[in-house]
């Protein structure tokens, strides 16, 4: 397998966004082979490297992924976490794994909404 930048890879292993898991990387949480990374870009290979963060083990476990088609009833907004405090579609769907809306509606709008956790997906 060829080398992947840490932050994406702790994204696609659905530690956090992209983003955050560059946070955690600058904060100095997350260690590769033992030795904490600070580096943004630091390159690893998933096959060989071990990954590590508030010392737990990262690993890729399965390739498959969920898309879920919600049907958004009117008063959620379309979003992971909401600033004010309301309700999200994420809060219609208890599911473990961490998945995110494609596409938006507007709060007083219901409609056929797609989450999932595929990356590729939401492009």
């Amino acid at each position: 397998m060829e080398e992947v930048r840490l932050q994406k890879y702790l994204a696609n292993c659905g530690v956090a966004s992209r983003r955050k898991c560059e946070e955690y990387i600058q904060e100095g949480i997350i260690k590769v082979n033992g030795n904490i990374v600070t580096e943004l870009g630091t390159k690893i290979n998933p096959e060989k490297d071990t990954v590590m963060f508030k010392e737990k083990q990262i690993r890729k476990v399965d390739e498959t992924h969920i898309y879920i088609l919600l049907n958004k009833p009117i008063g959620y907004v379309t979003t992971a976490k909401d600033q004010f405090g309301r309700d999200t579609v994420l809060d219609l769907v208890k599911i473990s794994k961490r998945i995110v809306p494609v596409g938006r509606l507007d709060m007083y709008t219901s409609g056929a909404l797609i989450l999932t956790d595929d990356r590729r997906f939401c492009i």
